[in-house]
């Protein structure tokens, strides 16, 4: 008989009072201050995934684990979980070492937490960052927001093909060469914040998926869409929602002009159907901007007319070419989109999940750190009295990954005014100022990456709210 040799306690080590393990001091940096664990334990217990027995990957760790893979995308696994683990010790008392568990078992504890947790905590947590201070952020009283969607190559399995999808290809009989996964997103123009999204197919149509997201449209928002985004049922559901719009449409969709006023713009209305408009039964009255582009067209050439719907009739409360000056912050969405895809993922790379529920919670794993990052660009921001746009997303991504491995261990108190964590007076990081006061990251030093004067950098050019010598309002 084999005899099982139990590690013994170096002197002075005493055993501790309670049955916690390594496992449950794991923390990553910044990220536990925008999902602290508090949070994680919540989304944990609605999802159901409470574990009926001690593990040695409890569902809390995993879910920090997935935010750990969206962050280090360009790690094996293993590391991935080492990075996490590595230089922890208890606070006090003594325990064995946490061995890094295996790929096979840290796929079983993925299969075994499910995309619930993850989706739970993204919407838990994920909401518009821009207060009055914020810059770009507001037009007048109202918070812009933009819509737009995108698609995510994702492992090239059979299951991930059965459940997402390949998307068409230009030879006959032949389709794309990964599966794509569809994602319509909500996000704040000032702080690149996607705030809601909702995923689907490849083959799913944007505007199938676009009503998932009004859930997050609140009245004194301004929501801006481009034509693609446009119908009647889209417009009526958005509207309801007390959010205004405004959206671009067809340059050939027919508007009666019911009113004209001195801006340019007129009132006018849309219907459901043809047969709604001859009838002029079931109209929503909208208002009307017509503008083109200066200098956009080539000589001789026909000019692009751009045509905005908006829900705000009053034309005293938002003129027309300020309006029309606007609607360019709507791309302000794919600058934040191509940080996610590009930045963040690192480009021409596809998700590792192999599996529909892996990819999943993959995906909200690289949301949950897209908004963390922009949470503490918006911060820094904030600190230095700077615009969001004008800070570096790529080298506040490597501050992130930075405080992941330098500040392990550590578990702020959460703040009740803001997504962030106040840490205590006691904090040995020093990761606050002002005695624990401060919710914005410290500024250590003056070659510290999120300091104000390293984390600008080349400045976004943002349009200004006047008409200017960049395009003509049409009468």
């Amino acid at each position: 008989m084999g005899v099982i040799l139990a590690p013994m306690p170096r002197a002075g080590w005493v055993q501790p009072e309670t049955d916690q393990r390594l496992s449950d001091h794991i923390s990553i940096g910044v990220l536990t201050r925008v999902f602290p664990p508090d949070v994680v334990d919540k989304v944990i217990a609605q999802a159901g995934r409470i574990e009926q027995r001690q593990r040695l990957l409890p569902a809390r760790v995993v879910v920090y684990y997935v935010l750990s893979l969206a962050l280090f995308n360009d790690c094996a696994y293993e590391e991935v979980m080492r990075m996490l683990v590595e230089g922890l010790s208890w606070s006090e008392g003594w325990a064995t070492t946490w061995n890094v568990p295996t790929k096979a078992a840290l796929f079983k504890a993925r299969s075994r937490l499910g995309p619930e947790p993850l989706e739970l905590l993204y919407r838990a947590s994920a909401a518009p960052l821009a207060n009055k201070r914020t810059k770009g952020a507001w037009y007048k009283s109202w918070r812009l927001m933009a819509i737009d969607g995108t698609c995510l190559d994702l492992a090239d399995t059979e299951a991930n093909d059965a459940a997402f999808g390949r998307p068409g290809s230009k030879r006959e009989g032949s389709s794309g060469v990964f599966p794509q996964l569809r994602m319509v997103g909500l996000a704040e123009c000032g702080t690149h914040a996607i705030v809601n999204v909702a995923l689907g197919g490849c083959r799913d149509a944007d505007q199938n998926l676009t009503p998932g997201v009004f859930t997050s449209l609140v009245p004194g928002m301004l929501m801006l869409a481009d034509r693609g985004f446009y119908s009647y049922r889209l417009w009526a559901a958005a509207q309801a929602t007390g959010a205004d719009l405004a959206w671009r449409t067809k340059s050939n969709h027919v508007l009666e002009i019911t009113r004209r006023f001195g801006d340019g713009s007129f009132l006018s209305a849309i219907y459901p159907s043809q047969k709604d408009r001859r009838h002029g039964t079931g109209g929503i009255k909208v208002r009307v901007i017509e503008y083109v582009m200066d200098g956009r067209s080539e000589p001789g050439g026909d000019e692009t007319t751009y045509r905005l719907l908006t829900t705000i009739l009053d034309p005293k409360r938002a003129p027309a070419h300020e309006l029309a000056a606007l609607y360019p912050e709507r791309w302000e969405f794919e600058t934040a989109l191509d940080e996610l895809k590009t930045h963040q993922r690192s480009p021409r790379v596809v998700l590792r999940s192999k599996m529909p529920d892996g990819v999943t919670h993959e995906v909200y794993g690289y949301l949950c750190v897209h908004y963390a990052v922009r949470w503490l660009m918006h911060s820094v921001a904030q600190a230095a009295r700077g615009d969001p746009d004008r800070l570096s997303f790529t080298r506040t991504l490597r501050v992130a990954r930075r405080t992941a491995v330098s500040h392990p261990g550590f578990f702020p108190l959460r703040s009740s005014t803001t997504p962030s964590v106040k840490c205590t007076p006691s904090c040995s990081s020093n990761c606050c100022r002002n005695g624990g006061s401060a919710t914005t990251p410290a500024r250590s030093s003056a070659r510290c990456p999120t300091s104000s004067s390293s984390a600008l950098s080349t400045a976004v050019r943002r349009l200004r709210l006047n008409p200017g010598p960049g395009f003509s309002l049409l009468k």
